[in-house]
């Protein structure tokens, strides 16, 4: 039997494990923290449950990717759907994002066609991706596989060809709303979210797409977010895999061209690295990482792409507690705040806040509730303080916080006096806790399709998965993403026999 490790607890990482280890391989998980979920995690702090980043999470709906997991698994995901999905505030109104659209539609009343448009381009995009889509193509059989895919969808695939060649943006000007500034404001502000960039840069294929969150549905998880995590991690361990916690993986042992195992060191206090052989290797990590994985056997594509790939965006995030009364009846749990139309979003001028439900009294002590706010920042900045000049570091930590606070204060008047519990977290909170490089969350903007990341490192079986890469952002992103790989292992060791020469194995588990 075939023994893969895949390196983190991230739902990517968790959904290629139950998918391989259901497939009759025999699957590690080694996960550095001491829960799983990675970037979409839940923590437990004086008696409340925080989100450790993502707080919005779709692709429940029928043919979804997590619809699609609980059909392959056989399992249940505990969800609740959230409706509407959030409110947007800009700064002469707020816009409900409901399933059926009405308040956007109310709000932006010349905008009916573009949602049109858009509604019929992101059916058939989760179409066909519900039939393992495998993009980009990176061998022979995934080019004939999407070939497959795009004759059994002819002709009402060519349809969303052109959008592929454009952005958001240009595909606004097809209908004269670029010039709209608030609409182009407001498709800026769920593009930053879904996308991580605006319409100028955003793919109109992807945006369409990221733009059909709220029809499609966003769900609230029963304790957290956490709780997709720990529900893949029970499914992978009844199928007979291994989920274990706080070993951090140090480097990946490549002999030959390929991948034999890892080397990893259990806790804080460990003085030595233990080594788990494997004939494939998974990381649920971002490149950079990855190329510290590999150090000298890293290909030298992967280093030229760490070298030159612009990072990705990071966030500064609060969590708090607040007293239940702090909010108006009726209120929805999510938000999203633009506080001026001029300049760029991020670094507190967009915020997006989430409540825990009332009716999940795990979240959070009797009579409060627990409340992320994340605001998407520049991870460079944070360290380059943080190393010069530590106080400046805290300094900018205190103000942005503040920043936050007044603006949300302006929504809920008396915010402040309802506070029980403040934790700020910059890219270098994230670090510490997901050992991302330098915090950032998110995956990579999506501005072209043809320049998005594949599952392939340059190491014939070792694989990325995760935000990383296409299609990227949010649990349903990465998803896709764990269902393509897992189909891509399972092809890889079908045809490849087992490598890794057995006394060389038995040799280094002794190291």
């Amino acid at each position: 039997m075939s023994k893969i490790i895949i390196i983190g607890a991230g739902i990517g990482g968790l959904t290629s494990a139950a998918l391989l280890q259901q497939a009759g391989y025999q699957v590690t998980v080694l996960e550095a923290q001491s829960y799983p979920g990675g970037c979409a995690s839940t923590y437990y702090h004086q008696g409340f449950r925080f989100e450790s980043g993502a707080t919005v999470v779709g692709g429940f709906q029928h043919n979804g990717p997590h619809a699609l997991i609980e059909n392959q698994l056989n399992m249940k995901f505990p969800v609740r759907r959230h409706d509407p999905a959030w409110v947007t505030h800009l700064p002469d109104r707020s816009v409900a994002l409901t399933a059926d659209n009405t308040d956007v539609l109310k709000k932006f009343p010349n905008t009916a066609k573009f949602w049109q448009q858009q509604q019929t381009i992101a059916a058939l995009a989760w179409e066909l991706s519900a039939q393992c889509l495998p993009f980009p193509p990176r061998s022979s059989t995934e080019m004939l596989q999407l070939i497959k895919v795009g004759l059994r969808n002819f002709p009402q695939d060519l349809r969303i060809i052109p959008f592929a060649f454009m952005s958001v943006y240009q595909w606004l000007k097809w209908h004269g709303l670029h010039k709209d500034q608030t609409f182009v404001r407001f498709l800026d502000a769920q593009l930053l979210i879904s996308a991580q960039t605006t319409s100028r840069y955003v793919n109109a294929l992807y945006g369409a797409t990221a733009l059909d969150l709220a029809r499609q549905g966003v769900f609230h998880i029963e304790t957290g977010i956490g709780g997709i995590a720990q529900a893949l991690v029970e499914k992978i361990q009844s199928l007979g895999g291994d989920v274990q916690y706080r070993w951090r993986v140090n480097r990946i042992e490549v002999q030959q061209g390929r991948a034999i195992g890892v080397y990893a060191r259990r806790g804080k206090h460990a003085q030595t690295d233990e080594f788990f052989p494997a004939d494939f290797v998974i990381a649920n990590t971002t490149p950079w990482d990855l190329h510290t994985f590999l150090a000298e056997n890293s290909p030298k594509r992967l280093r030229q792409e760490v070298n030159k790939r612009r990072l990705g965006w990071g966030a500064f995030v609060l969590h708090l507690g607040v007293k239940s009364d702090a909010f108006p009846p009726d209120f929805p749990d999510h938000h999203q705040i633009i506080t001026d139309m001029d300049s760029p979003l991020g670094e507190t001028k967009s915020l997006f806040l989430s409540l825990s439900p009332t009716w999940d009294t795990s979240r959070a002590p009797a009579g409060q509730r627990a409340m992320t706010i994340t605001t998407h920042t520049h991870v460079s900045q944070w360290w380059e303080l943080l190393n010069r000049n530590p106080e400046a570091y805290a300094a900018k930590k205190a103000d942005y916080t503040e920043r936050i606070l007044t603006t949300v204060e302006q929504l809920i008047p008396g915010f402040r006096d309802k506070l029980t519990l403040v934790l700020p977290g910059t890219p270098v909170t994230y670090h510490f806790y997901t050992a991302r490089h330098l915090g950032m969350v998110g995956g990579f903007p999506q501005t072209s399709l043809f320049k998005a990341r594949s599952p392939r490192t340059g190491i014939p079986n070792v694989r990325l998965v995760g935000d990383s890469i296409f299609p990227g952002q949010s649990t349903a992103g990465v998803t896709l993403g764990a269902i393509r790989v897992a189909e891509d292992v399972k092809r890889h060791l079908a045809i490849t026999p087992i490598f890794a020469n057995q006394s060389q194995v038995e040799k280094l588990s002794w190291q």
